[in-house]
């Protein structure tokens, strides 16, 4: 609900760095709630697309690449216009397993060790975009490797179906 609260600005809607009303290939460029705006160092900003029918990485296949080519390309515009932080000073990502199930696009600093940012669950954007141009069906084909914390529900759900 926080999600479609951001999308429908009935939250947050102060908050918005860049929005793209499209509302097939359109986002919205929020900060994260973990970063305070006053460092760029710890830089933070969530894309969240408009499109309520993609869940997940999983999700994606070459229909999407305009959308995900414009998160890339008016993301990283709107950053260097409102912050000043070059595209070359960014990392740009999707997680798999995501903490909640509505596609979204954080865009970090570079330097930043952001929770999540890590090869095991971070897939870069570029990289996304480019084996959808490849393969249209990549991620639906794809094994994709993600790390669980013991506490987390799935991870019980393995440990039931005698997985771990």
């Amino acid at each position: 609900q926080w999600v479609y609260n951001i999308l429908e600005k009935k939250a947050e809607a102060d908050r918005i760095v860049h929005e793209n009303p499209d509302p097939s290939n359109g986002f919205v460029l929020v900060p994260d709630l973990k970063w305070n705006q006053n460092q760029l160092e710890d830089l933070y900003l969530i894309a969240l697309v408009h499109r309520r029918d993609i869940k997940s990485l999983r999700d994606l296949s070459a229909e999407h690449l305009p959308l995900l080519r414009n998160v890339l390309q008016e993301g990283k515009e709107a950053i260097v216009k409102r912050f000043g932080v070059p595209s070359s000073q960014l990392r740009i990502y999707l997680h798999y397993q995501p903490s909640y199930y509505h596609l979204h696009v954080h865009f970090t600093a570079l330097g930043y060790d952001a929770p999540g940012s890590s090869v095991e669950r971070a897939h870069l954007l570029a990289d996304v975009i480019d084996n959808l141009a490849m393969d249209s069906m990549y991620y639906q084909k794809r094994a994709l490797t993600f790390p669980l914390r013991a506490d987390e529900p799935l991870f019980k759900k393995f440990q039931e179906a005698g997985k771990v």
